[in-house]
């Protein structure tokens, strides 16, 4: 109590509230039951659906982890917070991948003043748990206090930094370690007079597959699994020995070739993999319930703002494609759920596509702070309170290393590079036609790219038009 008599967290509430930014790795939106999906079982994820704002349309900025995330917390686009590079990879660094352990000292990437720290000039204080996977040191962004794991992937045995203190590695699973810190730091901010914010990683759906509870890999049977349309079961993927042991093991597979890695249960084909990816989405939504309860027991449900999405889906088998990286609906497509109980009424927007870029503006408009001129997404508030049903660009960018995409309520067109070449990938000259063109309400699946010559001629003008004044706007930095 302070000496007027009202307590430091009546204080809080009556200000700013705090924020919980959950982000998992590389789920694809149709796996919940909110999405659709009837198998899988997220009833945590379907009830924060069904208690605050679900976006049908979301995609990322970027399918691939670093530029995603950058992108989250930078509220601008890969080709300017990440240099145009994209990804935590380096040329000259060694090892498998190129990808450093940690990050790097220094701030070669989000020059420009970041979510946490415009945060902390409004007196919040900043958490990171869990997946980091960003360039910079999370106390060199904004960050008050973090644990964050090395880069490379796993789910037990993982290496953890606190605050940048000597490496360590808890007992059992990851997750659940993370989810420990989650309750041990709300219950630090109970006593607290400032309000938080707490960006907190849920590693799976993310390979590998097979390093998870027993319980979550025998959830769900192959023969039960939903394949969609787009996957062509009759056809092996390109190189699917090699890949199924990366979604199986990760870096254990394709750095370190353990002998346990190095085989794959008999028969195992692309429904196994699934199947055991939906183990991992359930494993997923029972983390985010543990979270959801801890909020409630340490008094902060109603006074918090809490956004659930993924950086990018996963193609498993889509167009013969794994993983991400390219425009498919299954690689750019994620969930987007917001909730801030009493203040914004429980809805569905269907006609707004929202993007992983415009987290940042919508987080500082909802807490009463003034956007920076640097960044490039757009506040999704009047969505959530209401005010509309759909903003006047209703449409998003989507950048990869392969070109530049629009995605709309309706359609995706995409174009990729004039020709490779050296250089930063953003500043290449666009193809000429498009490399992708779809109708999504006609043709969900992407099975019938439209004819520019035909009758979406007008919509491909347009659409291209767009894009190409987005891209020659923007040249990386």
């Amino acid at each position: 109590m302070d000496k007027t008599g009202v307590s430091h967290k009546m204080a809080r509430m009556k200000n700013k509230p705090n924020v919980i930014l959950c982000v998992c790795d590389q789920l694809r939106r149709f796996e919940l039951g909110c999405y659709g999906n009837s198998l899988i079982r997220t009833p945590h994820l379907d009830r924060l659906a069904v208690e605050g704002v679900r976006f049908e349309s979301a995609v990322t900025s970027f399918p691939v982890c670093m530029a995603a995330r950058s992108s989250m917390l930078s509220g601008q686009y890969a080709r300017r917070c990440t240099g145009g590079t994209g990804n935590v990879m380096y040329p000259t660094w060694p090892g498998d991948c190129a990808m450093p352990e940690y990050p790097v000292a220094g701030r070669l990437h989000l020059k420009d003043p970041t979510l946490p720290e415009v945060l902390r000039r409004a007196g919040y204080y900043n958490a990171a748990i869990g997946k980091w996977h960003i360039h910079s040191w999370p106390e060199d962004i904004g960050f008050d206090e973090y644990v964050i794991p090395r880069v490379h992937h796993c789910h037990s045995g993982q290496s953890f930094t606190r605050n940048g203190g000597a490496e360590f590695v808890p007992n059992g699973w990851s997750v659940d370690f993370e989810a420990d810190e989650l309750e041990a730091f709300l219950d630090r901010r109970s006593v607290a007079g400032e309000p938080f914010f707490l960006y907190y990683n849920i590693s799976p759906p993310h390979c590998p597959l097979a390093d998870a509870p027993e319980r979550y890999l025998n959830m769900y049977r192959p023969e039960d699994i939903f394949l969609r349309p787009n996957v062509d079961e009759s056809k092996p993927l390109a190189d699917q020995e090699h890949w199924f042991k990366v979604y199986r093991w990760d870096f254990r597979y394709y750095s370190h070739h353990l002998p346990h890695t190095e085989q794959l249960p008999s028969g195992y084909s692309l429904r196994h993999l699934i199947a055991e990816y939906c183990g991992l989405v359930t494993w997923v939504d029972e983390t985010v319930g543990r979270m959801l309860a801890s909020l409630r027991r340490a008094g902060f449900e109603e006074d918090t703002i809490v956004i659930f999405t993924s950086d990018h889906g996963d193609n498993l088998g889509s167009h013969g494609r794994v993983q991400k990286g390219s425009f498919n609906e299954e690689s750019i497509g994620v969930p987007l759920l917001i909730r801030q109980p009493g203040v914004w009424q429980p809805c569905v927007i269907r006609e707004q596509v929202a993007s992983l870029v415009d987290l940042m503006p919508t987080l500082l408009e909802a807490v009463g702070l003034e956007l920076p001129g640097h960044v490039h997404g757009q506040s999704l508030l009047p969505l959530l309170d209401g005010r509309c049903t759909r903003l006047e660009r209703d449409y998003c960018f989507v950048e990869s290393h392969g070109g530049v995409a629009i995605r709309t309520p309706a359609h995706l067109y995409g174009l990729g590079w004039a020709q490779p070449g050296n250089g930063l990938w953003a500043n290449r000259a666009l193809a000429e036609l498009p490399h992708y063109f779809f109708d999504l309400r006609r043709d969900p699946y992407q099975l019938q790219p439209l004819s520019v010559a035909c009758e979406a001629a007008a919509t491909a003008r347009e659409l291209d038009c767009r894009l190409r004044e987005w891209h020659a706007s923007m040249p990386a930095k």
